[in-house]
């Protein structure tokens, strides 16, 4: 019978690849090959989530690669940072992501895209004009500290109901992280007129 492609999901790869090459190409006439030492130390909110998202993207696929070998998930989570990427275009174009900050993610996305789409990589790392050659280049590493949350979300109850969730620092010490909740309107509206006798 008839091979319907759309079940197949043959069009959602082509559709994620398609991606992969518009964000890549998009940005070629700015790529920096010597973004590692250009990178400039004060980056705007969507610089720092740009290079965020990327490097724990780097971190989980290469968890993943420890021993696992889950390739759906390495995919998962490839798609995941291209739609990010994706969603970070409008402030490339405005100015606000340096071309340092874009050539990064260029470079790592063509180097994770490798061993899944080895084709379209080749020809991504020849676009960017790069010389290496790609079968030998090592696998990206990922720095911790890029990669951690600079907010977390957390959930507050009042008497075993969740009452709103409200955004700290990640690194927020206790007292700060009663003042946002006490601040927060939904919380206070919980708590109105009623003795507040333990805070956890």
């Amino acid at each position: 019978r008839d091979l319907d492609w759309q079940t197949a999901g043959v069009k959602g790869v082509q559709d994620f690849l398609a991606r992969v090459f518009r964000f890549v190409t998009a940005y070629l006439g700015q790529y920096d090959r010597n973004w590692r030492t250009n990178m400039p130390a004060d980056l705007s909110a969507d610089g720092r989530r740009m290079r965020r998202v990327l490097h724990q993207t780097v971190k989980r696929i290469t968890d993943e690669f420890s021993g696992r070998w889950h390739f759906n998930t390495c995919v998962s989570a490839l798609m995941s940072l291209v739609n990010e990427l994706q969603l970070l275009r409008p402030a490339i174009d405005r100015g606000e992501i340096p071309a340092q900050v874009v050539s990064e993610a260029q470079h790592t996305l063509v180097l994770m895209l490798h061993p899944f789409g080895p084709y379209l990589a080749h020809e991504l790392w020849a676009r960017l004009g790069e010389t290496s050659n790609l079968l030998r280049e090592p696998w990206p590493e990922y720095d911790p500290a890029l990669a951690k949350e600079e907010e977390v979300e957390l959930a507050v109850q009042v008497n075993g109901k969740l009452r709103g969730r409200v955004l700290v620092a990640a690194d927020a010490a206790d007292e700060d992280v009663r003042q946002v909740a006490l601040a927060d309107d939904k919380i206070k509206a919980a708590i109105a007129g009623k003795q507040t006798a333990k805070i956890i």
